[in-house]
Parts: C-alpha cells; structure tokens; sequence
C-alpha cells in the first residue's frame, strides 16, 4: 500500500488515479488526516421501479385500525415486536 502526502496527490492525481484503477490502495495523509484511494470494483446497478407490479396483493383494510383486544396488548406490554428483524 502506498502512501503519499497530499501535495503529491494533486500533483499527479491521474497517475494515482490509474494505480487505483488496477488494483493498488493509496493512502493520502495531511497532518493526521487520511484518506484511502481504492478501487472501484462495480459501480451500483441502476434500481428498477415496479418490479412487484401485479405481484402483491395488498388487502383492502391494510391501514385499518387493530382489533380493540389486540391494541391492548400492545398497550399493556404482553406482545413485544421481534427483535429478529432489529
């Protein structure tokens, strides 16, 4: 791993940019601040809307209030939300 200041960063930031591209990690320091030039291996893939069209099937009640007992229970502490999902 290479480290440089940042002067020399600026300098010849297309050459490090370059090293960065084939695989190299450059580490820049200015006075305790550093950063890291490294590889960017795939860019993020552009995210697709509507790909559950027609594929769910959300009830008609689905923003309906609880049952009275069930609200209650919530209340009162008897039935706690998993913490699997946390």
């Amino acid at each position: 791993m290479l480290t440089i200041n940042i002067h020399e960063a600026k300098t010849h930031l297309s050459r490090f940019i370059e090293k960065a591209a084939a695989g190299e990690e450059i580490i820049i320091a200015k006075a305790g601040t550093i950063a890291k030039l490294v590889p960017l291996h795939s860019l993020p893939s552009a995210r697709s809307l509507g790909i559950f069209n027609g594929k769910l099937n959300v009830p008609e009640d689905f923003d309906a209030a609880l049952p009275e007992e069930m609200a209650l229970q919530f209340q009162s502490g008897t039935i706690e939300p998993s913490s699997g999902n946390r």
